[in-house]
């Protein structure tokens, strides 16, 4: 048997939203909503379930660019000076020799 922390986070919220006839609270046999009723509703909040995890993936994403981009940026201020230093002095030793 699968454990539920086992299992994807949509797949998760899906299960957790199954469509069901709105049973009432007391011991009327009868539901709220008719089964059509139930299903359509359930679909629509399986599609809004869905649209919470695509935009909870974006979220981090977008997190990780805006922690990534300030130690993206000094190593670039640290390093890249130096890097394109070095490498125009070796293209400039290597045309000023006449090699191609």
């Amino acid at each position: 048997m699968q454990d539920i922390a086992d299992e994807p986070v949509e797949e998760q919220m899906i299960a957790s939203i199954e469509p069901s006839p709105f049973e009432p609270a007391n011991d009327d046999p009868t539901p709220l909503v008719s089964t059509d009723a139930a299903m359509s509703i359930g679909a629509h909040f399986q599609a809004l379930a869905a649209s919470i995890v695509i935009s909870e993936a974006d979220l981090i994403e977008r997190y990780a660019q805006d922690m990534l981009r300030p130690m993206l940026k000094q190593w670039l201020d640290d390093n890249l000076p130096h890097l394109v230093e070095r490498l125009v002095r070796a293209e400039i030793e290597r045309v000023a020799r006449g090699r191609r």
